[in-house]
């Protein structure tokens, strides 16, 4: 979805170095399949090894790396300097980007990131805008600098957090965090007399919980700054929210380079997607928090994905949540705007007629308002909330 929706690159994670859980991580043939299926499409990939690997690990990793140059990835995101060492031994045709969870923040850390060999160096979250400006001026023309621009914030500098560790043996620096600052906690500071949170028995307080970044109104400045590439954080989310998010940045910033302010209807597409409360991050000061509850927000769901569509707009879809006859849906495809339409006549395979989809994954025929794409998402508007 990433590649259909209009990304330049997309970066992932293979099943060793990277700071991905093992479920969302490429296998080997995966990664090479991805691999070939971006390059068909002009875009280029980018792999994950920014874990600091323990001593025992050091053995693997050469061959590892020779391999991702033998895939033919184009860059290796990295945390940490001996990785950077091997892979300029092992893997000296692939470009290196430092990782955000280098904590990079001023212009000598990204100049001596260079002069060991980074073309780019993604900026740590929490560098504001006006810092932005001044490593640019004084960074070699050549550096690459990559931000984030979309998705969930951690509460901890750069991600580098230990309380999920902690609180559940499950490492955040290893792909493995709990987010235990997503909970809901009962805090008391005896030295702060009259400073606390309210408990009740059916509320709670969410004291870590991050709000999450939007940065889809302010492309104009990022790149006036000498931002190089924008990054949207992925990890563990959907297609969908992949398709929406890549689609609605995608137009907002070729928008800002012809000189335009972004389409208001590629604002409200970063609504369509679950997200917590946003905010500009570091960018402008700073973030805040969302105290009052865990849940992420959304305005619409995916209700089916295309399979074939004819030219006259008669499609075969593959449902995903239930809707029926009569029901308002938008159809949203690579590079144009939602369409909204209303779902009409619905068949199965043999041609009768079904008046709404109950089963799981069932396929089934409708007619789309225009001829949609492979993977064209068919969806509905909706008001409301998922626990997190």
């Amino acid at each position: 979805m990433a590649v259909l929706y209009g990304a330049d690159a997309v970066y992932l994670a293979g099943h060793r170095f990277g700071m991905r859980t093992a479920e969302v991580c490429f296998s080997d043939e995966d990664l090479l399949r991805g691999v070939q299926f971006a390059h068909a499409h002009g875009v280029k990939v980018y792999v994950t090894c920014n874990t600091l690997p323990r001593e025992d690990e050091l053995a693997e990793l050469p061959g590892y790396l020779e391999f991702l140059q033998e895939a033919g990835v184009d860059a290796l995101i990295i945390a940490d300097l001996g990785v950077m060492a091997l892979a300029k031994r092992h893997a000296p045709k692939v470009s290196l980007h430092v990782s955000t969870q280098f904590g990079v923040l001023n212009s000598a850390a990204a100049c001596a990131l260079y002069d060991l060999g980074a073309d780019t160096v993604v900026l740590a979250r929490e560098t504001p805008l006006k810092d932005i400006r001044k490593i640019r001026q004084n960074t070699p023309k050549e550096l690459r600098l990559e931000a984030f621009v979309h998705g969930a914030m951690c509460v901890s500098f750069s991600g580098r957090c230990l309380l999920s560790n902690y609180m559940t043996g499950r490492d955040a620096n290893r792909g493995q965090c709990a987010q235990p600052c997503r909970w809901k906690y009962h805090l008391v500071e005896e030295t702060r007399p009259g400073q606390y949170f309210e408990i009740t028995e059916d509320g709670g307080t969410y004291i870590m919980n991050s709000r999450d970044l939007c940065m889809i109104e302010h492309i104009p400045e990022l790149i006036d700054a000498g931002i190089s590439s924008f990054k949207i954080e992925g990890r563990t989310k959907s297609a969908y929210y992949t398709a929406v998010a890549t689609n609605a940045y995608r137009h907002a910033i070729d928008a800002a380079i012809r000189g335009e302010a972004p389409d208001p209807a590629w604002i409200e597409e970063t609504e369509m997607i679950s997200h917590r409360p946003y905010t500009t991050g570091f960018f402008y000061g700073e973030p805040g928090q969302h105290y009052e509850e865990g849940m992420f927000l959304r305005k619409a769901k995916v209700v089916a994905l295309v399979e074939a569509c004819a030219e006259d707009g008669s499609a075969l879809l593959t449902q995903r949540n239930k809707f029926s006859v009569g029901d308002s849906l938008e159809l949203l495809a690579p590079g144009m705007k939602p369409l909204a339409f209303t779902a009409e006549a619905l068949t199965d395979d043999e041609g009768n007629p079904i008046s709404d989809t109950r089963r799981a994954m069932m396929r089934f025929h409708m007619q789309l308002p225009v001829c949609a794409p492979n993977g064209a998402i068919v969806r509905k508007r909706v008001e409301t909330a998922d626990i997190s």
